[in-house]
This record gives C-alpha cells, structure tokens and sequence, in this order.
C-alpha cells in the first residue's frame, strides 16, 4: 500500500484520534522503507512508506540502517533515533482502507434542516 500525500502529511506525530483498542502490538522493518505492522485488533499488513523517505524529518531514512532502527515508542507509535515517529491511528485507516467515520460512527456528519 502507498501512502498518499494527503494521508502522508497527517502521519507524523503521536496518536490523533486514540482508537481505544487499537494499538500495534508487532512492528517489523523491511526492504525499500516497507514497514510490516500487527494491530491488538488483528489488523497486519505491510505499509509502504517509501513515498516519505527523503522529505523533511525523513530524510534521515536515506542513512544507511536508520529505517532498519524502528521500536515502539511509550506511547505507542512508531519512532525511529532523532524522535521521529508516525501516528499508529493514520497508520491504521492506511493499513485497513478504513475511514475514521467506520471506526467511530459517531463522527458522521447528520445533515440538519432548518
């Protein structure tokens, strides 16, 4: 799956909409900035991050091994050396194909008539 610029740009940073219960649990690196993710809800797949290596904060990724150094930070993101991390929730909607109005209904808009 490739990132697309408008997700791209949402997916630094920590946790912006908190899906209770839905927290990475396995967190692999692989070959060409490909990123494999497991989620305590049974959600795993392989993540194609390459369209972000070489950008701002990034570019630190074309560094031999830097990629290679991912860990789960505390708060449960994504984060490699120099604090540079990802937001596991966009990762999530990217991973699933899901909309954030799937997750939590209760952020669909009912149009109101007045």
């Amino acid at each position: 799956m490739i990132l697309g610029e408008d997700l791209s740009s949402r997916l630094s940073g920590k946790r912006v909409l908190g899906f209770s219960g839905m927290r990475i649990v396995e967190i692999t690196p692989q070959e060409d900035f490909r990123l494999f993710l497991r989620y305590d809800d049974g959600a795993a797949g392989v993540l194609d991050l390459s369209a972000l290596a070489g950008r701002g904060v990034f570019a630190a990724w074309l560094e031999p091994g830097i990629f290679k150094q991912v860990r789960l930070s505390e708060a449960g993101a994504p984060e490699w050396p120099g604090q540079v991390d990802l937001c596991p929730d966009a990762l999530y909607l990217e991973l699933t194909g899901k909309t954030a109005e799937d997750i939590l209904p209760g952020l669909r808009r009912v149009p109101s008539h007045a």
